[in-house]
């Protein structure tokens, strides 16, 4: 069975939403250094400990940030903002600008999927992803057949 989708364009606020929180989940262990840190106010009591480690918070959230606008704006990612519909089967995703041009990508290539209440997410790596808004799949046996796909690649838990 081969699900298709309606065209949707992926708004840039979207992918860099979706994206730093993709990153921010991966990386959860920045917030621990962030707590060492303030930590230091038991061996020295000093605000700056807490002030310290915030604006270094803050640099690593705006890092991430910037990298992720900086996405939207190369020639190489344009693709990823025009209007894609999608071909779903099981060995792969094809992507399609129009009924010519299109890019397979397999399963494999995909290292994580999240499902939340009204999208998929297949993340690819960092700064490459795959939003699925519930909306483009024509109807509710073609959501359900993409979240089968997905448990049994074993992308998201049952």
């Amino acid at each position: 069975m081969i699900v298709k989708t309606k065209k949707y364009k992926l708004e840039s606020g979207t992918y860099i939403k979706l994206a730093l929180k993709n990153v921010l989940k991966q990386q959860w262990w920045v917030f621990l250094i962030a707590l060492a840190i303030c930590a230091g106010y038991l061996w020295i009591p000093n605000m700056w400990w807490f002030i310290g480690a915030g604006i270094a918070l803050v640099l690593y959230i705006l890092f991430w940030l910037i990298q992720f606008a900086g996405v939207t704006q190369l020639e190489q990612t344009k693709m990823l903002f025009e209007k894609l519909a999608y071909e779903i089967n099981s060995q792969q995703i094809l992507v399609k600008l129009n009924a010519r041009q299109g890019m397979p990508i397999k399963w494999d290539q995909i290292k994580k999927a999240n499902v939340a209440k009204d999208h998929f997410v297949l993340i690819v790596n960092k700064a490459q992803l795959i939003h699925l808004p519930y909306r483009i799949f024509n109807n509710d046996n073609d959501r359900k057949f993409v979240e089968s796909i997905l448990k049994r690649k074993g992308l998201i838990k049952s």
